[in-house]
């Protein structure tokens, strides 16, 4: 339960800026506003991360024909490959 004596800055109706709402929540506490927060319907898309790494000419030009003759996408492949030597350690 919130303390009465303390008092709480009025919510702006509006923010100028994504920065002043960014200040303005960095020194303010959701739960003193909660009677303004309204339930909404949010759909959210993760998508998976992707990262490079290196590899040598040589390794790449096998993984390359490995993956052409498999009918496979090379970055599908080395990710399998990766998978299974990494489970094995």
């Amino acid at each position: 339960m919130r303390s009465t004596d303390r008092r709480i800055d009025p919510l702006p109706d509006e923010f100028k800026s994504e920065d002043e709402a960014a200040r303005f929540w960095d020194t303010h506490s959701l739960t003193d506003y909660e009677e303004f927060l309204e339930p909404v319907d949010l759909e959210v898309g993760f998508k998976r991360r992707h990262y490079e790494i290196e590899v040598d000419e040589e390794s790449f030009m096998v993984l390359r024909d490995k993956a052409r003759k498999q009918r496979k996408p090379v970055k599908e492949l080395a990710s399998e490959i990766l998978k299974q030597k990494l489970a094995a350690i």
